[in-house]
């Protein structure tokens, strides 16, 4: 048990963290959410403060750092030393913030700005396939099935697979590039999968580029995906499907964005 009233010596928090390594590691978290947890408490370890004082170091943060800070707290606590957490702090809900979605006229332009059709693929695949920035680079020639049009995401959020539909102007994209059998599909000039700063510049380069002023992202061509799928008229289930949500709850706010029916409001002023 960790006394709160007193530092733990460096063997005893060595030994915790690499308890909570192990946890982690057993739950199959992602590498992200692992880092911030360990990073979390290891500085909780090294403070000698209660759970409470610790928490009240983020009263000054962000609703989101706060919550991962409490999230860390709990999971150590429960998993790694068997405790209930006992601390009740009353979590913020987090506040609507609504995605930023671009027109299907802003997406051809950023697409047909691009003249590297490597470049022009990713920011295809992030759009026409609604794929999440990872979902991109790591993607495999294995992942494609040509045949059924078809793509099998295996490196999905929380390792869960699901299937996307293989657009007509991807598959038209890709045999221009080069279909291979086998091996990442992007890879860049050092023979490495590109990284995340990589498909990041991509995207803002080439919404630059067009004279678009809003703040573009590799996540702004996924959520124009999913808000011009609901304007079609998809049904939201399959839009959640689409995306690997696992609450329809965080597809729903492609709802708030929509303007299909907004635009019927206005006629009838």
């Amino acid at each position: 048990m960790v006394d709160e009233n007193k530092r733990l010596s460096p063997e005893e928090r060595y030994q915790l963290i690499g308890k909570l390594i192990e946890e982690i590691k057993l739950r199959k978290y992602s590498y992200q959410t692992g880092k911030l947890y360990i990073s979390i408490i290891k500085d909780f370890l090294a403070s000698g403060r209660t759970p409470r004082e610790f928490l009240l170091l983020y009263s000054n943060k962000s609703k989101s750092t706060m919550r991962s800070a409490y999230f860390a707290m709990k999971f150590f606590y429960e998993n790694v030393l068997n405790t209930k957490f006992e601390e009740k702090l009353p979590l913020a809900r987090k506040s609507l913030k609504l995605p930023l979605v671009l027109s299907k006229e802003e997406i051809n332009k950023i697409i047909d700005s691009e003249n590297n059709l490597k470049h022009k693929l990713v920011i295809m695949f992030l759009y026409y396939a609604g794929l999440r920035l990872d979902e991109t680079r790591n993607l495999n020639w294995q992942d494609i099935d040509f045949d059924r049009e078809t793509i099998h995401l295996k490196t999905a959020k929380g390792d869960k697979e699901r299937i996307v539909f293989l657009h007509k102007k991807l598959i038209d994209a890709l045999k221009m590039y080069g279909i291979k059998e086998e091996g990442p599909i992007f890879i860049s000039q050092r023979e490495g999968k590109y990284n995340k700063r990589t498909i990041q510049q991509i995207i803002k380069s080439a919404s630059k580029k067009v004279g678009i002023k809003k703040r573009v992202t590799p996540h702004t061509l996924r959520h124009s995906f999913a808000t011009h799928l609901l304007e079609s008229g998809t049904d939201i289930r399959y839009i959640q499907q689409l995306l690997g949500h696992k609450d329809l709850k965080t597809t729903q706010i492609y709802t708030h964005v929509a303007n299909k029916d907004i635009k019927k409001l206005a006629n009838l002023l």
